[in-house]
């Protein structure tokens, strides 16, 4: 007897001869809408560069190192890549099966039954929300401390007179990036398309340079002894005296580079033998920013001069920005100017400026309506890399009528067709994520806990609701690992757990005001606020994705 989905497909007379991806959504009652020109290069680009090496290594390697010194943070590294392994093999695996766009959010639905798919979807729909709008203020705050960096060099130092930033005009460096962003999407689409393809290749060769440079440049580098067993606590300065908490925090770096490889999965319905590139995709760009990532922490490390004068508020980049010294120290030895550092770490803030962009176009378009979306863009077209990977997420969510209050959200600027309400609603929450900025350290440290804990907690819901499937009702696609599949699951989901778990511990001690890490508090009271709505009110209309191909009579 068929199951349900072959019947949907024998129903609307699927062409054998047709992509197999295509076939396989005929399959899960989805009509093919969205051209599938894009090659397996095209998408394992696009996935590469979301998941950026600078913006997510570069604002945390100082805190990092100074936790538990280098071998911790170089090991650390491929631990986490380790890990983020089964992850990797846990979305391939169901990529395969289910090539769609929306995917995290599709699969949830569908992995998780009837009964529990809508409850399933609505958490992965809103764990992805908060990551994406956390995100821009992770790059806000990065592209505005490296700013600080950069203006204090052209001015001169922290020791002769260079001028650094306060904190207020650190908040207006933060509040204005984030509101050229909202500008930009709002009334220059057309540039953003264009930086879309700046950004891809600022990211590989912009890497590239800075890996190999960096240490040919410093005068001197620390031996490999130190780089890989050199144990090193700062407990006068963290007030962490415990050998075991300080490592874990020493991880947090690696845990907050290594997401974003589900960009892939996103693209699927444009991608040419989706079931078959999706994973590969998936699965290389893991493997290419591990590398890449190792080298760039490798290259750092290697070209520390004096791990303690890093963090002394007297250096001349007030020890502030640790990247930002060790670059000074290279450049400044050699050729004793700083010509050479301003030049990288715009290299580094430019990384940030396209991530931020980036991030601002696909949590906007959380409230596309799926009609506009046809009308204002074309769906074959780089419009961002990161709107790319989500505007298809937002689109299914959109089509499945999946965004609360989105009569308001999803309202199209009359004369420039793009959701200005939307855009200039996550600006606002940007912003007011940052306003601690004035009283409080550890800002950054905050948003990033919020912004991982949503992007990656984002793909527990698919996992866990696979793992507790069975497997006679799974149908695997080329990609499958057959009796592995339990065990590398459950590490994954485990895994994404601990992650999401670190992310809430306090970074400081003792405790205050001053270096309180919020996101629990900001994390409980916006999901509290969500399951709230969903026992409410939410579960009584939502009810997941919705098939447009109708298996009775096969039109759509």
């Amino acid at each position: 007897m068929n199951n349900p989905e072959q019947e949907v497909a024998m129903m609307n007379n699927i062409n054998p001869e047709m992509d197999s991806a295509e076939k396989r959504l005929n399959e899960l009652g989805y009509k093919q809408e969205l051209r599938r020109e894009m090659t397996l290069f095209k998408t394992l680009a696009i996935s590469f560069s979301t998941m950026t090496l600078f913006t997510g290594i570069t604002p945390l390697y100082g805190s990092s190192l100074l936790y538990a010194g280098p071998a911790t943070l170089v090991w650390g590294w491929l631990l986490v890549s380790f890990f983020t392994c089964f992850v990797g093999f846990a979305m391939a695996e169901i990529c395969s099966s289910f090539p769609t766009t929306g995917s995290l959010y599709f699969w949830a639905a569908h992995l998780a039954g009837p009964k529990w798919g809508p409850f399933a979807s609505w958490c992965c729909a809103w764990l992805e929300a908060i990551g994406l709008i956390a995100g821009i203020g992770t790059q806000a705050y990065a592209g505005a401390q490296t700013l600080q960096s950069i203006i204090l060099l052209c001015t001169g130092t922290n020791k002769d007179g260079g001028y650094f930033a306060p904190k207020w005009l650190f908040l207006l460096m933060y509040i204005g990036l984030t509101l050229i962003w909202a500008f930009l999407n709002t009334f220059a689409l057309e540039v953003i398309a264009f930086i879309d393809i700046i950004s891809i290749w600022w990211q590989v060769i912009g890497g590239t340079i800075i890996v190999i440079m960096l240490p040919l440049v410093s005068l001197t580098t620390q031996s490999a002894s130190y780089v890989f067993t050199h144990f090193e606590m700062a407990t006068d300065t963290t007030g962490i005296s415990s050998k075991p908490y300080a490592v874990v925090l020493s991880f947090l770096v690696s845990q907050y580079s290594l997401y974003g490889y589900d960009a892939a999965a996103h693209l699927t319905e444009e991608t040419k033998g989706a079931d078959k590139n999706g994973p590969i995709a998936i699965l290389t760009s893991i493997a290419i920013i591990s590398v890449f990532g190792w080298a760039y922490i490798l290259a750092l490390t290697f070209s520390i001069q004096d791990f303690s004068y890093l963090y002394d508020p007297n250096n001349e980049t007030a020890g502030a920005f640790v990247p930002a010294q060790i670059l000074y120290d290279a450049f400044h030895g050699r050729y004793h100017n700083s010509a050479g550092a301003i030049v990288l770490l715009f290299i580094i803030w430019g990384s940030f400026f396209f991530g931020g962009l980036s991030i601002t176009t696909s949590a906007a378009r959380v409230e596309i309506n799926v009609e506009d979306l046809g009308n204002t863009f074309s769906c074959n077209s780089l419009i961002s890399h990161l709107l790319v990977r989500n505007l298809k997420n937002v689109y299914a969510l959109s089509r499945d009528k999946g965004i609360p209050f989105s009569s308001i959200w999803k309202k199209l600027h009359p004369k420039r067709k793009v959701p200005s309400n939307a855009v200039w609603l996550c600006a606002a929450i940007c912003i007011l994520l940052g306003l601690p900025i004035l009283k409080i350290n550890v800002v950054f440290t905050a948003i990033t806990s919020i912004c991982t804990i949503g992007w990656v907690g984002g793909y527990a819901v698919p996992i866990f609701a696979r793992l507790m499937m069975a497997e006679k009702n799974f149908n695997p696609g080329p990609f499958y690992m057959g009796k592995a599949s339990r065990p590398i699951y459950l590490i994954a989901f485990l895994w994404i757990c601990y992650t999401c778990s670190v992310f809430l511990l306090p970074t400081y001690y003792p405790i205050s005001w001053n270096n309180f890490n919020y996101a629990p508090v900001a994390l409980g009271i916006g999901l509290g606020s969500i399951m709230l709505w969903w026992v409410l009110d939410a579960r009584k209309w939502f009810k997941g994705p919705v098939r447009n191909i109708n298996s009775e009579n096969g039109k759509v």
